[in-house]
């Protein structure tokens, strides 16, 4: 099933996991901690509001000065963030994860070294046609891929499948910290 057939079918609490977990792997272009998401994971596990955990994060994550080159990568990792719906439930959650699937395979395109096959977007790589795409963002489309079928596993039960689709998460964020620390290196040494 392709990545645009999973979100159609996920039900909020799957959105709502998907779009926080492509936002935590894009942590790290904002400068954000490892733990700086949990709240929300929290929340969204025990089912309450996550409006405090949420303003918490996005007053950690305040904007830095524009400049850099990853300028469009930050961008993007921040509308992201400042989109999150004030529930996790509803319409909003449905368009919310659909924007942050789309985001985070920009993300991970934008900051792949290997050449990039131009002919096709990354809104047509979540439709199932994968040929020529670039290792980072093949393995962020497996990563969501597999985050929804995991939420989907309603024999996983509803903490287990939420505590496996942020292990696999955590794994995305530090290859993607791995990216982003040895671009910052090599700019430096530029």
């Amino acid at each position: 099933m392709s990545l645009v057939e999973l979100i159609a079918q996920a039900d909020d609490r799957g959105l709502a996991a998907s779009g926080l977990a492509c936002l935590d792997r894009c942590v790290p272009v904002l400068g954000g901690g490892d733990d700086l998401l949990r709240p929300l994971w929290a929340r969204l596990a025990e089912g309450g509001d996550w409006g405090e955990a949420l303003a918490g994060a996005r007053s950690a994550l305040a904007p830095a000065d524009a400049g850099g080159p990853s300028d469009e990568v930050a961008a993007l990792a921040r509308r992201m963030l400042d989109a999150v719906p004030a529930a996790h439930s509803g319409p909003a959650v449905r368009e919310w994860a659909d924007g942050c699937s789309v985001a985070a395979l920009q993300v991970h395109r934008l900051l792949d070294t290997t050449p990039w096959d131009g002919a096709r977007p990354v809104s047509a790589r979540r439709e199932g046609r994968t040929d020529g795409m670039t290792p980072l963002v093949e393995a962020e489309l497996r990563r969501q891929i597999q985050i929804l079928e995991l939420l989907a596993n309603k024999g996983a039960g509803p903490a287990g499948g939420l505590r496996q689709a942020l292990d696999v998460s955590l794994e995305g964020r530090r290859v993607l910290r791995a990216v982003v620390s040895r671009r910052a290196r090599g700019a430096a040494d530029g």
